[in-house]
């Protein structure tokens, strides 16, 4: 079982082609109740967003394999439970003292029980509790999946994390337990896709894991993505928003983990400043401080993670700045600001934060 299907891997820098130069060009689409009701409608109708989108992604020389597309949605506490007791016979805690994400995993049974070995340890490390690895039910042949996705399709597994202090029912609790997970995931995800001695390293990816968001995706067709996770058809899958995405490599190649939503946004690509913006983000870790991560901040470099493509890059920093306190009206105003210099009607509190943060933050693009 270990070998019988060929890997597709990312070729190295060759003649035209450099990695670091990964864009994509996609279409993005958004279903939310502005009152913040649960229902599995919003499921559905995100579903219908993303099928009429095909225009905006593309496939490769085989018609059945896709750039990528994917969905974003509130974390299904009471799917989660359902589906947690029946496949691990445990009863989740309450929403917001647990966590969960889907996890991209090597095909090689060897390597895939030493990168979950290597996640618990982590988990261990971190002072939270492990609840177990649920497989995700996928369905191949019903979403007819193309030969290429096949390929390289990796294993995929929900990652369920307990917090063990037990005071997330506070707002304070609650990010600190975030803090925790993004900790988590950084740290497995430098470790364990640098592994050298692993052949399918690449193949290691979290999508998400959180206690508000989940994220289903793959190198699909718009239409291929709700055929092939079941989960997503469950009348039980409730959720109050739904973002969705539909990827097109820009010149560039596809894989499972370059599919979006990434783990904070969605994103249409092409940044021209990506190069310098990555260069700044790797200078600014020698000087970089937060007291909300103190000592253990070195674990989380590199911030900007190997093999993103500029849309990833982006999430990359989006997340951390997020992740040290700033609001996501905050991060994305610093990230992307507006042209303020000569804007003679903005208010002056709005342009002295634009003036100040240019000091911390170059535009993206």
């Amino acid at each position: 079982m270990e070998n019988q299907l060929p890997l597709v891997h990312l070729p190295e820098k060759h003649g035209l082609y450099d990695p670091a130069f990964e864009h994509d060009s996609c279409g993005v689409g958004f279903v939310a109740h502005i009152k913040g009701e649960r229902s599995h409608q919003i499921l559905v109708d995100a579903g219908e967003v993303l099928r009429n989108m095909d225009h905006r992604g593309a496939c490769g020389c085989e018609a059945n394999t896709g750039d990528g597309a994917g969905i974003l949605t509130a974390l299904p506490h009471d799917f989660l439970a359902k589906v947690v007791k029946a496949d691990l016979g445990v009863d989740l805690p309450a929403a917001g003292r647990f966590a969960a994400g889907n996890v991209f995993l090597p095909q090689i049974e060897s390597e895939r029980a030493f990168c979950k070995k290597e996640v618990e340890k982590i988990v261990a490390e971190q002072g939270q509790r492990l609840i177990g690895w649920r497989k995700v039910p996928t369905d191949v042949v019903g979403a007819d999946l193309g030969p290429t996705a096949r390929a390289s399709e990796p294993a995929i597994e929900q990652l369920v994390i307990a917090a063990a202090d037990g005071n997330e029912s506070s707002k304070e609790g609650g990010e600190a337990f975030e803090r925790q997970l993004y900790m988590i995931r950084k740290r497995a995800s430098n470790l364990l896709r640098a592994d050298k001695t692993l052949k399918q390293a690449k193949l290691f990816y979290i999508c998400s894991l959180s206690t508000k968001v989940l994220i289903y995706k793959g190198m699909f067709t718009t239409d291929q993505l709700f055929r092939y996770f079941p989960d997503l058809a469950d009348a039980d899958y409730t959720t109050h928003l739904a973002m969705v995405h539909s990827r097109f490599a820009t010149n560039t190649f596809p894989s499972w983990d370059r599919a979006q939503p990434c783990r904070f946004m969605s994103h249409n690509g092409e940044i021209n400043t990506l190069r310098g913006n990555a260069n700044w983000m790797f200078a600014r870790q020698g000087v970089a401080k937060s007291e909300l991560f103190g000592d253990e901040l070195k674990k989380l470099f590199p911030i900007v993670e190997p093999d993103c493509s500029d849309s990833g890059t982006f999430d990359n920093v989006l997340e951390f700045l997020l992740m040290s306190g700033r609001s996501i009206p905050e991060a994305v105003m610093m990230m992307v600001p507006e042209a303020w210099q000569n804007h003679e009607t903005m208010p002056e509190e709005k342009r002295a934060f634009y003036e100040y943060n240019s000091c911390l933050m170059e535009p993206w693009d």
